[in-house]
This record gives C-alpha cells, structure tokens and sequence, in this order.
C-alpha cells in the first residue's frame, strides 16, 4: 500500500489507528508532543473505562495486553439520593452485564502502544503541531487525520451549534486514583450515585502504573458543593476534598474509603469543559485539507463513560472506510461522509450525554425507579453503556419508554 497517513495525537483513537493501518500495510506517520517517559512520568490523563464492544475492537487487533492484569468492572448500579433527606436513596439496584469492562492508565497503556508502534517500523514524531505543521503534512502525505483532544489546534475545527446545546460547562471535573479501597460486594460494579442539586459520583477498579487500584470520579454542578477542586492545590489536598465529598453525601461509599491513600502525586485530575460537536474538515490557509477524528470533533462530558469507547469505535469506521476507498483520492466528499458514518452512531452517545447534565425528564425517572423492580429491565438500561443506539428511541421518547416499562414490569410481575 503506497498511501501515507498522517496522525496528529497519540490517544486512544490516534494510536489505535495508526497500528491498524500499520498492520494493513499504509506508511504511517504519528506525531504527539510527548514521548512515552513523558506520559508515564505526568498526569493521569483520564478514566478511561471501556465496555465490552470497545475492548473488541482492541482484540481483533492484538492490542489487549493488559486482559490478564487488569481487574474486570463486573457490573454496573445506580443510586439516586433524595432531594431532602442526606444519605438517603430513593432507587437503588445493580446489574452485572455480559461481559465486563476495564480500565487501564493512559499512563500505562499509551507509551505500550507507541513502542510497538516504532518496533514495527513506524515514524513517530515528537512534535508540537500547529498550522505551518499540519501544513506541511498535507503536502507529503495522502491524508492528515487529527486525533488530539485538547489544543489550540484544535479549536480551528468550527463548532457545530446546531449539535452543540452548551456553551458552557456541565460538571466541574475530577479524578483521584487510590489504593486501600475496600472491595465492593459480592462483585466490582461502577455504581452512578445521583445527588440532586451536587452532583455525581461514581468509582471503578483499575489498573494503573503500580498495579490495580480504584478511580473515584466527581461530577459537580459548577458553583456547587462539589465544586471546590480549585481550593486543592496539592494531591493531599486533593484526596481531603475527595474524602469530604464521599463523607457528606454517601456514607456507604466512605465505609469503603477509610484505607485509602492516592496511588501516586499525579494520579488526581480537575478541570472543566463544555461537550462540543465540531464540522470534522478543516481547511487550512494553502485549502488543502485535515479530516477531524474522536475527541478533536465530537467530545462529551466524562458522566456516561464514553470517551475511550466512542474514541476506540471512531477509529474503527474510520479504518473500514479508509480501507474501502483503496488508491482513490480522500476528497472534502469522502470525508464528509465517514463523518457521516460515525456520527450515525456518536449522535446517540451525545444525546444521552447531554441529557444526563440535565434534570431528568418523568419517564427517565419512572424508568430508573421501574428497574429497581426488573433485573432485566436494568440490564436492557445497562446495555446502553457498551452500545448507546440501544436507549433510543425510548430514552428520549417519553411514550416509547412507557411502553418499554410496562413490557418488562408485567414480565417481572
């Protein structure tokens, strides 16, 4: 295969592709603005949890070097917490799914990939990229794909108003990877707690740099009590404000907490973005062309768990249609429409996101509290997480949804 591709980013999406075009023969080029020492050695750079289809993709490509080691989420819960009563939940349940999910360090699994990645004879690049870069790229190779989440460059992709409700921020964002956390029982789960009028928080086990370990993951409504990550200006304060949190709103998650400490000084995260879908073509000052990809054109609120699977799905349409094309040129028309094919999915992902940063709508409620009493019903809710087309239409349809309810009630019944 004569065809040169260029990746800018080297995440989930960006690594994934290049290796997979690499094993189908394409010349590939990677660049990223840190090396693998500089990723191990920095900031956890998410949470990164993966469900079950999303691990599939890495498996049929020999990239799942860590099924062995890292510790499987074995089910998913829910608790929703009265709006006037603390401590107290008004539905509660969990459900295990078919298969489990995992979660493994960016910091640990990035600097893998790029190293197989070179010994397979790839060129990766250490490199800040901007517009003279992406020009230049453009020049030398048949198509430039950008795969970097955050940047300046970035934002010279236009937003999509029309799919972008926010402009703002959802959630104050945080992270803390700890250790000593009491295992829950009878099986690891990710339980979503809802605060109403706070926040969300939830936690999963992982696996990170020095072994397993649990992410605790904070979803606060700006301005709120949960919002005070600025005030934590080292990791210790980090962890205090964490254990705060867990202590004031849900006692049961802080009988689990009273062991533990953080894995490492980097392994605490904050900050804040607004969810965003960008137009996925890019035209640069000379009008040649640079094709958007995962987070660079549509990036959610970290709520629902999407990230890396939406980044990991992205890159798999992207691949069968870069694939499909053989030696025909990657137009504006092409690109257009393997934007097309992902957004085909991604629109489901970002409607139930976008949904979930606001108040819940009656039949949401009618159907979390209806799968408190249907195990079946909350593993159909559940199977959302590894396939969001799966909730539509009767997560957004209010009649639809009755109807869904009152199938598996009278079953349960």
């Amino acid at each position: 295969m004569s065809q040169r591709i260029a990746i800018v980013g080297a995440g989930q999406s960006g690594l994934q592709m290049a290796l997979a075009l690499q094993a189908k023969g394409y010349q590939v080029t990677l660049l990223t603005n840190r090396t693998g020492e500089q990723i191990r050695a920095g900031k956890v750079l998410s949470s990164q949890g993966m469900f079950n289809s999303a691990l599939q993709i890495e498996r049929d490509l020999g990239l799942n070097m860590w099924d062995d080691t890292c510790p499987p989420v074995e089910g998913i819960g829910l608790n929703v917490l009265h709006p006037e009563q603390p401590g107290t939940k008004v539905i509660e349940w969990i459900t295990r799914p078919e298969y489990p999910g995992q979660a493994v360090d960016q910091r640990l699994k990035m600097p893998v990939w790029m190293e197989t990645f070179t010994q397979r004879g790839g060129d990766l690049r250490i490199v800040d990229v901007g517009v003279a870069e992406l020009e230049e790229l453009t020049q030398s190779h048949d198509l430039v794909l950008l795969a970097a989440g955050k940047g300046e460059i970035v934002s010279r992709f236009e937003r999509d108003a029309a799919r972008s409700p926010f402009t703002v921020p959802q959630r104050s964002l945080a992270l803390t990877y700890v250790t000593g956390m009491t295992p829950r029982k009878p099986f690891a789960a990710t339980i979503f707690n809802v605060i109403p009028g706070v926040g969300e928080y939830f936690s999963f086990p992982a696996l990170t740099l020095s072994g397993p370990c649990e992410i605790m993951i904070f979803e606060g409504l700006p301005g709120g009590p949960m919002d005070r990550w600025a005030e934590a200006r080292t990791p210790e304060q980090h962890l205090a404000e964490s254990l705060r949190i867990v202590r004031t709103y849900l006692p049961w998650e802080a009988e689990r907490c009273e062991h533990v400490e953080l894995t490492d000084d980097n392994g605490v995260l904050s900050g804040r973005f607004a969810p965003t879908v960008r137009k996925p073509v890019m035209t640069l000052p000379s009008g040649r062309q640079v094709f958007g990809m995962a987070d660079a054109v549509v990036v959610n609120d970290p709520l629902t768990g999407q990230g890396s699977n939406s980044a990991a799905k992205c890159a798999k349409i992207y691949l069968d249609a870069i694939l499909e094309r053989g030696d025909r040129p990657f137009d504006t028309a092409w690109m257009e429409a393997t934007f097309a094919r992902y957004w085909d999915y991604a629109q489901y992902v970002v409607n139930w996101t976008n949904s979930m940063l606001q108040p819940p709508q009656p039949h949401i409620m009618q159907l979390l509290d209806a799968a408190s009493r249907s195990s079946s019903l909350a593993s159909r809710i559940v199977s959302g997480f590894d396939n969001p087309p799966d909730l539509f239409p009767w997560w957004s349809d209010a009649q639809a949804c009755q109807q869904l309810i009152e199938q598996y009630t009278v079953k349960a019944a």
